[in-house]
């Protein structure tokens, strides 16, 4: 970085591009103070903020590498920033002080993608980013009737910027990345065509500063920065994941599966405790033990599966219902956050009231981590499980580090995947036990081994739909999360909206080519369509299994570049054609890997697919043979069954890839 005193004022560049252009003039940074209004109701939230004051720091003064900023000439400054190898520094002199603004130089080209986990729009250029984690919402899209709905009956609407994984984070198609080290509340708003606006409900710790000359490069850097995943586990690669949650009956229900040809890796029950019926639908009962009840001898049943080569599921989260007996263990410990009057807070999670883990209290952490995962689930049997509700923390709680729950909400989901991974790592399983979460923050990347993409609607919809999870991985992979995935066939099933058997079969099109395939029947199971109810469904999902399992080597080699590389996946198709600016914009295609091009039909009744491929190579069509030249779109037949996929010609797997079409 390079920090030059301007005439009034100062220019801070990267590798000799601006990052920062600030004069009396034309300001950059903005500082003030703001009393913002927050409302939680189950996940969700209700966010506004009212500023007292917003002020340009107009006068500047620089020493060496060190600046300060004040509102004019002889007053004391009010902020200070020092420039530390690529990173800028804040301190505040002013204790008033809870809001900052900073204005990062923009070209009227240029493109941004990141934000942790997004789902709407890949490229986030010309829209405003909240970062708060939070439930993403039911439908996502206010003009729909089922966010409309959502929203009236449980608040539970969302919007396209709604997200279980925020981070605040972005890459820039001018080869930097720019990152906030903060867990406050913040905006990223790339609306304006000359400058990025990020705005801190806090003053920040610090901006790290990232360039590389290619992609590739970058996402490498970042990757290294917030942490890399362990490999997939070997036995991952025989299979799907299946996932029942119909107790004892769940094991001949596998057994059928597997007759009608499905590859199996793991049954996944996150019905291991037992459930609790609500409006909602069959909810799991929160007290993270087997439920022997449901699952008569399970730790045999487990046995068994083992035997046979395939691994057992679970799911945990951090909190403890109160009618669970693990309740009252943790009561008596005093491992719950507190409410203002000192007492455990209680939670209502939807007709049944919980209390929450306090991960800031390191005892509760190691019997959490012990106990309830170590004893209760890995030495039971479980290989994995989801790690569930992360963003949940609540804002009015009181935390034993002292440390207000804003500032503690959005580095909640970081703590939870942590003390899953002391958990994993205890029992030495660290790349063997597999458990995946649909919450994240900075650095979560570093215990978390995959991400799930939440709770989509069971439908083609567009901002929560299948098309959503492909724009999930995307966004969130350019971040160093190397794995991601989700239900096949969606999960929210609301007011009438229904899972099809289209829906499934597109779904699990789609699944076959990401890092980990997973099945999941879903908040209402009994009223939406289920793998094995439909021949045709079975059938196709038994092929598709077959197309993932054929594809373990070159898999194993991806997993490797994201163990060595930080790699992801799921790939943007720019991130190995950053000469094609085509590609900058695209987000319902991705590249598996550098040498496969997959482009999932994400709506209904959709028989074809417009497919842009990336110039400079040949890709072959997997199913006809036919090889077309890229830096062009092409119309090309997708039936059930057909998925638009594309290998590069000439390309090291080719053989493998080709012998799809026998599959």
């Amino acid at each position: 970085m390079k920090l030059e005193q301007t005439e009034t004022g100062f220019t801070l560049s990267l590798n000799g591009r601006t990052i920062l252009d600030h004069s009396d003039a034309s300001p950059a940074i903005f500082v003030g103070y703001g009393q913002e209004r927050m409302d939680m109701y189950r996940g969700n939230f209700d966010i506004e903020d009212y500023v007292i004051e917003r002020r340009a720091l107009s006068h500047t003064e620089i020493d060496g590498n060190r600046v300060s900023l004040s509102d004019a000439s002889g007053q004391s400054p009010r902020l200070i920033l020092t420039l530390v190898e690529s990173a800028i520094k804040f301190e505040a002199t002013d204790p008033k002080l809870n809001r900052l603004w900073v204005r990062i130089k923009a070209d009227d080209d240029e493109h941004v993608w990141g934000g942790g986990e997004q789902m709407s729009y890949f490229d986030m250029r010309g829209r405003r980013f909240p970062l708060w984690t939070s439930e993403p919402g039911v439908g996502r899209d206010p003009t729909s009737e089922m966010t409309f709905k959502a929203n009236v009956k449980d608040k539970a609407g969302g919007d396209y910027y709604t997200t279980n994984y925020p981070q605040p984070t972005y890459v820039s198609s001018a080869l930097y990345a720019l990152h906030v080290d903060t867990t406050a509340y913040s905006v990223f708003d790339f609306r304006q065509k000359s400058f990025h606006e990020i705005e801190v409900w806090a003053i920040p710790e610090r901006i790290e500063l990232f360039a590389a000359p290619t992609f590739v490069e970058l996402v490498e850097t970042l990757s290294s920065r917030f942490g890399r995943q362990p490999p997939l586990p070997d036995w991952v690669y025989n299979g799907a994941i299946i996932g029942l949650k119909d107790g004892a009956n769940s094991f001949p229900r596998l057994d059928i599966m597997r007759q009608a040809g499905v590859e199996v890796s793991a049954l996944w029950c996150e019905d291991w405790v037992g459930l609790r019926q609500t409006s909602f639908g069959s909810r799991l009962f929160w007290d993270w033990q087997a439920n022997e009840t449901r699952y008569p001898k399970l730790r045999d049943k487990i046995a068994e599966l083992r035997e046979s080569g395939i691994r057992f599921l679970g799911y945990v989260n951090p909190y403890l219902c109160i009618d669970g007996p693990l309740f009252e263990i943790a009561d008596k410990a005093g491992y719950f956050a507190t409410d203002g009057l000192g007492k455990t807070a209680l939670v209502d999670f939807g007709e049944f009231d919980c209390g929450v883990v306090d991960f800031t209290n390191e005892a509760a952490v190691e019997w959490f981590a012990e106990e309830i995962i170590g004893k209760n689930m890995l030495d039971y049997g479980l290989s994995g499980w989801m790690a569930d509700f992360g963003e949940y923390l609540p804002i009015d709680v009181h935390l034993s580090n002292g440390v207000d729950a804003k500032l503690m909400h959005n580095a909640w989901p970081t703590l939870w995947a942590e003390v899953n991974a002391k958990a994993v790592a205890s029992r030495n399983k660290t790349g063997d036990a597999l458990f995946f979460m649909r919450a994240g923050f900075t650095g979560v990347q570093k215990h978390c081994p995959l991400l799930w993409g939440g709770d989509q609607s069971v439908d083609f919809s567009r901002h929560d739909g299948l098309v959503t999870v492909m724009c999930g991985a995307l966004s969130s992979g350019l971040l160093g999360n190397a794995y991601h995935h989700s239900d096949i066939g969606g999960y929210t099933s609301l007011f009438g909206n229904v899972r099809t058997p289209e829906l499934l079969m597109r779904w699990a099109e789609m699944a076959a080519f990401t890092p980990v395939m997973r099945s999941h029947e879903g908040n209402r199971p009994r009223e939406n369509v289920q793998l094995d109810q439909d021949p045709e469904v079975l059938s196709h999902f038994a092929r598709m299994t077959r197309i993932y399992r054929h594809l373990a080597p070159y898999l194993k080699s991806l997993s490797v570049e994201a163990v060595e590389r930080g790699l992801p996946v799921q790939r943007p198709l720019f991130l190995h054609h950053q000469d094609d600016r085509q590609t900058y914009t695209i987000q319902d295609s991705f590249l598996y890997g550098a040498d496969v091009l997959v482009a999932p039909v994400w709506q209904a009744a959709q028989e074809d697919r417009t497919v842009y491929l990336p110039h400079g190579e040949r890709w072959v069509h997997v199913w006809t043979c036919e090889s077309f030249a890229g830096g062009a779109e092409i119309q090309i037949a997708a039936p059930l069954g057909k998925p638009a996929v594309f290998y590069r010609a000439g390309c090291t797997n080719e053989t493998l890839f080709a012998a799809l079409r026998e599959i």
